[in-house]
Formats: structure tokens, sequence, C-alpha cells
């Protein structure tokens, strides 16, 4: 592969001798009561940080700045936290014990304005600490896998000390730097760390699905730190003409760069410039694979967590991560109550961007529950001391393993009822009454314990009509309520007769909730909807209700007038037969009044056998399977 690389100049360390020293001497130029920000990520300048602590009997009141460390570090970073003070921008493993008991810092920033704080001399640098590979014959270093904020860090410390490490990648982008921009190099070659790659479970697999459902092809994504926003990469494999603008890239991109979803619908190439980072974590596979590739450009954290610059692409969807959301839409995701886990990173700036992007999705994934199923990531109100990353007016989309919940611009009710249902069932009950309890949902929510339930995906299919015009059916969820109302207002007073079989005026909550707050573990309720352009409109409804004894369900759907004679109600009488047949019941029963002649031949047509009696001015059926 062609790349814009000079080739190492061999004979680096004899060109650049007088600024060529091993790592021992290089730090005896730091002095007591600087700050040094030492390089992030698997470019953590190891031989450096091994040589700093030889110098603890010299040095004090030194102040070290990381954004994050991977690798083996936690011993030194626990010697260090005796002797120095840390200082960390987002927390990761080998430092989250030394925040949690005080003997580290933590700097609570969003990624976007972290270089502000190094630039504008707010959180001045006399040293900073890197890695890089060996000079070109151009006189070139490249900052590999980690550009992000140390590029920012090299261009405002004082003095640059760099380990030269023949095993870092170079890369594409803003890597590379003149090696007089440096002061001292010290050769040392190290592996680098490598994170670990880990098979999703079950959990991880089902949020995949959901999220990729709300990626359409031709979507500019990025995934956030952490092993539930980097695990939803792996199911975008058939989307197609995608790009990248991420922090991060772990080795999931390379399945999805294999798979061809990211290449240009026009001639099937992966082009160059089609993912955007600015640092790489994974394994050594990854590391070879961004090694002088084009199709990765490291970018600086200024231009890639930049809110207006994400919002600058056409569905730009986000993915991040979260600790805890409650009922009405904060999002917590760097503290577990008043102890500090991780950090703010990109969610903040990538959110806002997304939300900014035309046709952008904003998304916050996260498994249900924690501890083994034992507590509930979806929680009534946050645990005291949480922190409160996007606040409620910020939130878009929420997924688990068990939905999505769409909160932007909904009620603190439907926030509510929303996020519920896609909570793990063992919690759904404890949060409905909390939520009663705080006024966040009406009291005659509270009579429907045990009742909100997401339907199972067999009840999900669709039906391509005459006219082009494609209807989705679902299981009906606790938010529909008020579109079904809307539905059941829309509807003619001949349609609303047959259905009822009475002259009905007025759909008030408790029976509303008849079609909505279902036990979908033995009662069914679709709904069938299309897409105006903004949002999902249900036009049909239907349903069975199970009677124990008889082991049957009565079963009744309507459809508004203006889609009626289309082959709606035939479609989802034969949906829902095979339905209730598959759930084990011995067949169906309904009641229709003797004009009703339409309805009585859509249950004529429902594909099993049908007998049926007049009983006056009704017509029972009786539907064996």
């Amino acid at each position: 592969m062609s790349h814009p690389f000079a080739e190492y100049d061999p004979r680096w360390q004899i060109r650049y001798a007088a600024m060529v020293t091993d790592a021992q001497l290089a730090v005896r130029r730091i002095k007591p009561g600087q700050r040094i920000f030492l390089g992030s990520g698997a470019a953590v300048p190891l031989a450096l940080l091994r040589a700093l602590l030889n110098e603890r009997s010299r040095l004090a009141d030194i102040e070290i700045v990381t954004l994050f460390t991977a690798g083996e570090l936690p011993p030194a970073m626990r010697e260090l936290s005796e002797i120095f003070t840390i200082n960390t921008f987002f927390i990761v493993d080998s430092v989250r014990e030394l925040v949690q008991t005080g003997r580290a810092d933590y700097t609570p920033i969003l990624i976007s304005d972290l270089p502000k704080l190094f630039a504008s001399g707010q959180l001045p640098l006399d040293v900073a600490m890197i890695q890089v590979t060996p000079p070109d014959k151009d006189a070139q270093v490249n900052l590999g896998i980690n550009v992000d904020v140390v590029r920012c860090a090299t261009e405002n410390a004082h003095l640059i000390l760099a380990q030269v490490n023949s095993q870092l990648p170079r890369t594409c982008g803003d890597s590379t730097l003149s090696v007089w921009d440096l002061d001292l190099l010290i050769p040392a070659d190290e592996e680098l760390p490598e994170l670990p790659v880990q098979n999703p479970d079950e959990t991880l697999q089902s949020i995949g699905k959901h999220v990729a459902a709300l990626v359409p092809d031709g979507a500019t994504v990025q995934s956030g730190i952490g092993r539930v926003p980097q695990g939803m990469l792996s199911h975008l494999v058939h989307k197609k003409n995608l790009a990248i603008h991420t922090e991060m890239v772990s080795d999931t991109i390379l399945d999805l760069l294999a798979s061809g979803a990211l290449s240009d619908a026009a001639d099937g190439k992966a082009e160059a410039e089609r993912i955007n980072t600015s640092f790489a974590l994974g394994s050594r596979r990854l590391y070879d694979a961004v090694q002088d590739n084009p199709v990765f450009r490291f970018r600086r954290s200024e231009y890639i967590n930049d809110p207006q610059q994400i919002a600058r692409h056409q569905r730009m969807v986000s993915i991040n991560g979260a600790l805890q959301v409650d009922l009405t839409g904060q999002v917590c995701v760097d503290s577990l109550g008043t102890h500090f886990y991780s950090g703010i990173g990109g969610v903040v700036d990538f959110n806002l961007g997304a939300a900014n992007s035309a046709e952008g999705k904003a998304i916050i994934a996260l498994p249900s529950t924690a501890r083994k199923g034992k507590v509930s990531r979806i929680v009534a109100q946050l645990t005291p001391g949480a922190g409160v990353a996007l606040n409620r007016g910020m939130v878009h989309y929420i997924v688990s393993e068990y939905g999505i919940a769409y909160l932007f611009g909904k009620t603190i009710q439907e926030r509510a009822l929303a996020l519920i249902s896609i909570a793990h069932p063992d919690f759904r009950v404890s949060l409905l009454k909390r939520a009663v309890k705080l006024g966040f949902v009406r009291p005659e929510v509270g009579e429907v314990d045990g009742q909100i339930w997401v339907g199972s995906r067999e009840l999900r299919t669709s039906l391509l009509l005459e006219s082009g015009q494609l209807l989705t059916f679902r299981s009906s969820r606790p938010t529909d309520w008020k579109p079904i109302k809307k539905m059941l207002y829309s509807l003619s007073e001949g349609t609303v007769y047959r259905r009822f079989m009475s002259h009905v005026k007025r759909f008030p909550f408790n029976r509303l909730k008849n079609f909505t707050f279902i036990d979908q573990r033995r009662d069914v309720v679709v709904v069938g909807t299309v897409f105006d352009g903004q949002s999902d409109v249900i036009i049909a409804i239907g349903g069975y209700n199970v009677d124990g004894p008889s082991n049957r369900a009565e079963v009744a759907f309507l459809v508004r007038d203006e889609w009626q004679g289309q082959g709606i109600g035939t479609f989802m009488m034969r949906h829902l037969a095979n339905m209730a047949r598959s759930a084990g019941l011995a067949g169906l029963t309904a009641e229709t009044l003797v004009d009703n002649r339409p309805m009585q031949g859509v249950l004529n047509k429902c594909g099993y056998a049908v007998t049926s009696h007049s009983d006056g001015d009704t017509v029972h059926f009786e539907i064996d399977f």
C-alpha cells in the first residue's frame, strides 16, 4: 500500500547524537515542582516512567497529568502516587482505586475542552513525556496510535522528552512532528500494551441489534470508549457506505472494514479518510493495520471532538455507554454515586454533535443491569452523588437489551414509561411503583403492576401494500397510549360502533391502558404503523386476550377509515392467528355485528377452520387450530 512516509533513517542516532540520551539522564532534566504531561493510551512512554520512579528521592511536588493510561501500570501508578501528585482526565483501571481513595486527582472535563487548558496556559505544562517512532529521512517523527491531546501537550510544554520506539506504528493524519520540535530522544524499543478482544455476550448482542436498527446506510458513526459502545460496531457489517469519526478505534473496526461497510458505494473500494480517529487501543493486529494506512486518519482531539465539526457530518450517529439513567432521562457516565469510575470523555461532545447533525442520532447504550443482575442501571433516581453528564433536555435515544426508548421532546410520564419498558423485567414493578410515588406518572398507571412488557420479536412483521406503502407491525408499548388515543379519535362513528358495538364518545386512560399495558407473555396487542417523514403513525391495532380455562383467546382489531379496504385487516388477522397458534392456544373466538360484513369476511379468510352462528344482532366465531 502506498503511503506518504519517507523511510526510517537508519543513522538517526548518529545524525541527532546531541539529542540522544538514555531515560535516566533525560528525566534528570526535570526539576522539583514541575508539571509533567504523560503520553496516553497504548503509547505511554514506559521507559521514561520507570526512570522517573528512580528519581523519586530528588524530585518533590511533581504533578503528573494524563488523559488515560494503558498497560501494566497499576504498581507504577501506586508508587508514583506516594511521591507525586497524579491528575487524570479519565479514570481507568490503573488509577481507579487511587482516585476513589483520594490518593490521585480526577479533573472532570470534556475532551473538546482539554486542549484549551494546555494552549491557554490555564494548566501550563513544564514537561511532556511522549512516545514517537524513529525519525525518517525527512527528519520527521510520528506520534503513532495516540494523537488525541498528545499533539497539543507537545506543542505547549517547555521540555519534550520522547521515547523512540520502533514498535510504534506510523499513522496518517496529524501524527507527524519535526524531530527539531523535540528536546531529547530516548531510544527504547518496547512492545505496546494490548487490549484483549472480548467476545460479546448475549446481552451485548441484543443491544447491538437494537443499535444497528437505528444506524442508516451512509451514516458517519462514533463509538465511545468501553466494551458496550465498541462492541456495537460488529453489528454494522451489513450496512453500506458508512464512515467513522470517533475518538477511539479498537479491533472491532477491522471486521467492519473487512465487511465492505465502509466502502464507497460508487466504486466498492475503501476510500482514504473513511476513518477519522484520535487514538487506537487494541491488539497487535490493529496496530499493524493502521501502519502507514491512509484509510485511518489520526487527528487531534480539537478536531475529532469538536461538536461543530461532528455536526457537519450528515447522519452522524453517536454511540456511547453510561453507568446509570434515571426515569427522567438524566445520564450518569463517570461515577457510581460519589465513587468516580471513568470520565466524561467524549460523551457530551458527540451527543451534541450528533443531535445537531442533519438526520443525526445520539444514542446511549447500556445493559439493563449491573453486578450480575443484582442492580438495575435504569433507576427512578440517580444514586446520590452521581454526576449528570447529559441532562434530561439533551438525551435522545436510550438502548438496552430490551429495546429502544426515544426520549427527546417527550414528557416525564412518557420518558418514565419508555425507560421502564426497556428495564430488566425483574425491576419493572418496583420502578413503576417509584414512578407513581415520585409523581412521574399518573396514579392510575400503578394499577398495571407486572404489565409493562416488551413484546416478542416474533410480533414484528411488515406488509407492502399495492400502492408501494410499507406498513410495520410491532407489539404495543406503554408509550403508545397517546398515539392510540389520537387514532381512536380520528375514526368515523361507524367504525367506532362496529368495533366497540356501541357509540363510544370518549376514550379515557382507563380504557386506553388496555391497549398498552399488556402482559405480553400471555396476551397480545399489535399496532400497525407508517412513517410520515418525522415519526411512526399508528393506523391499525389488533390483539387477543387469553381465556385460561378454554385455552382460547378473543381476537379483535380495527383499521383507520382511510386505510380500510387494502387487505390490512386480513393480514393482521392471519398474523395474530399464527402467533396464537405458536403460543400453544387451541384457537380464537370473535364477535361481530350482523351487518359488519367486512369483519366477517376477514375472519373467514384467516386460513384456519372457522365456524360461526348468529345470536340476535351479533355473530359468534370459533376458529380452531
